[in-house]
């Protein structure tokens, strides 16, 4: 299972740095979680395209960069994160009104598409379009509401998806990646990878200020490997 941290728990006035660390530690994949102060439950505003741009700028071409649009408009929006530098636009099947279009604007302009679903989103609901998605990101908190446990009732959830997508690979279909969200920390990241997560968002798990990135990244790997 592939680690990737989410940035928005970095310290904004010492980002750079934190980059650094995350690439020296062998990162190679970055989660930007963009909020707009309207979708998300406590109207919390993150950050947009501008520091996506400078943490592209610092990273390079070759570091893997996601943004999840915790947003309400991202049919009009995804060009100005595609022009920052992302490689993956994630966005929520709920707030998105025509999702396929979404997905084939994003693949006409070489943009892998994502989609998440909530904690109490079906399954089901992904379903119509999973042949097409690169990724589907499984939330394991609320979006957007801070200092929350990790929610294990999402393992059936998680494992039909597992399911379903090895269906689709063995049939020929895409090798569709599945990511989780929310609460992944050392103590817990073998459990969700043995359901068959692919990637795992890790946020104060990995940057926090009881060990660098580097240290934080290898006990969370050994915890896997135990």
């Amino acid at each position: 299972m592939q680690i990737t941290p989410s940035i928005l728990t970095a310290d904004f006035c010492r980002l750079g740095e934190t980059l650094d660390a995350a690439i020296e530690a062998g990162i190679d994949w970055l989660h930007m979680d963009v909020m707009d102060g309207n979708w998300v439950i406590n109207r919390t505003i993150t950050f947009g395209p501008a520091l996506i741009r400078s943490v592209r700028e610092r990273v390079g071409p070759d570091v893997f960069i996601d943004c999840h649009l915790m947003i309400n408009n991202a049919e009009e929006t995804w060009e100005q994160y595609a022009d920052a530098g992302v490689n993956m636009v994630i966005a929520h099947i709920e707030a998105v009104e025509d999702f396929p279009g979404l997905i084939s604007s994003l693949h006409n302009s070489s943009i892998l598409s994502g989609c998440v679903l909530n904690p109490d989103t079906p399954v089901k609901d992904v379903l119509p379009i999973l042949n097409d998605l690169d990724l589907v990101l499984v939330m394991s908190v609320v979006p957007g509401k801070g200092g929350q446990s990790f929610i294990p009732e999402v393992e059936e959830k998680v494992r039909t998806l597992r399911k379903e997508i090895d269906m689709q690979i063995e049939n020929g279909g895409r090798k569709t990646k599945l990511m989780i969200d929310g609460g992944i920390k050392f103590h817990n990241a073998k459990l969700v990878a043995d359901w068959g997560v692919d990637v795992a968002v890790v946020g104060s798990g990995l940057i926090n200020n009881n060990g660098t990135i580097s240290e934080n990244l290898e006990s969370i790997t050994n915890a896997m490997e135990t």
